[in-house]
């Protein structure tokens, strides 16, 4: 078992139940899945760059991603509806809270100029989307390989009912969030 779950196990239900005084232990919010999307708009010109972003996420996530593809032509793009243009990963299990902890621990605090991460990210019904601008953070990704910086969004989605919720328990699991 992860090291972030034993954690949230452990030491974060007991706090979160205090804080909200919840009844139940299965009234407190815990991580359902994480989604990783990277768009990669210039794979309309060129389909190596679409496998590269696969590639990447693979690395990151230690899970085939999805090819996701244009719902809707646009023309001044020269875009057609189900072209590629992206790849996407959801997360769930053991590999989401590994996935959680490597960005919580090791990727965000290697950002230039880390102050923290926004607490307005939140959607209302407790879920939080995250955008990074490189992918090179993560230390799986070796400079040298990397043709392309890219960035991708990162969708924490979580049961709990509120922003306030959702806010304590990924204070409580670490994220690094801006005082």
């Amino acid at each position: 078992m992860s090291r972030l779950r034993v954690q949230f196990n452990d030491v974060v239900k007991p706090e979160l139940m205090k804080e909200f005084n919840y009844k139940s232990v299965m009234q407190v919010p815990r991580l359902e899945k994480i989604v990783v999307n990277m768009g990669v708009g210039e794979a309309i010109g060129n389909s190596r760059f679409l496998d590269d972003a696969v590639n990447e996420l693979r690395i990151l996530t230690g899970q085939q991603p999805v090819i996701t593809k244009a719902k809707k032509s646009v023309s001044n793009f020269k875009l057609r509806e189900g072209m590629p243009i992206g790849a996407k990963v959801t997360l769930r299990g053991e590999k989401m809270y590994h996935f959680f902890d490597k960005l919580v621990s090791v990727a965000l605090p290697r950002v230039r100029d880390f102050r923290g991460v926004s607490n307005n990210a939140f959607d209302g019904r407790g879920n939080y989307t995250l955008g990074i601008k490189e992918q090179i953070i993560f230390p799986e990704i070796s400079l040298d390989k990397v043709n392309r910086v890219r960035g991708m969004d990162i969708v924490i989605v979580t049961t709990a009912e509120t922003d306030q919720e959702a806010h304590a328990l990924l204070n409580h699991l670490g994220m690094p969030f801006r005082k």
